[in-house]
């Protein structure tokens, strides 16, 4: 049976007065399947074309912390530590000015919140 679920593309914008942005993640929170869950890819090539210089592994270090929040990881710190599923999932699609940035908070029906959130990042973020 399918259940609404709630996304939000992860974005790379590593000069942020360009506004400029490469998806690298995808985030998706679904009550119904208490699930919450990140994934993240980062293109260097694609990163690199938009900033040579940008800091990879400081990125990297930034998207693994996307993934502690949503595993309620204690090194997520307090949001991932006190807070619920959908707290952490509001928390982190709360709009920010930071290299790291999510988009816009978009909307579905699954049955298979883990698949989804593989499917989305096909779509959104290898391609």
């Amino acid at each position: 049976m399918k259940k609404p679920f709630a996304y939000a593309a992860i974005r790379l914008v590593p000069r942020v007065e360009r506004e400029e942005f490469v998806n690298v993640g995808v985030v998706l929170y679904c009550q119904m399947f208490d699930f919450l869950g990140a994934s993240t890819h980062l293109d260097a090539v694609r990163v690199h074309a938009l900033h040579p210089a940008a800091d990879l592994d400081a990125v990297r270090d930034a998207l693994g912390a996307w993934t502690r929040v949503c595993g309620g990881d204690a090194d997520g710190g307090p949001a991932a530590r006190e807070t619920g599923l959908g707290e952490r999932f509001r928390w982190l699609t709360a709009p920010r000015s930071t290299i790291i940035q999510p988009g816009p908070v978009h909307t579905g029906m699954t049955g298979d919140p883990a698949g989804e959130l593989e499917k989305l990042m096909g779509a959104l973020v290898q391609q």
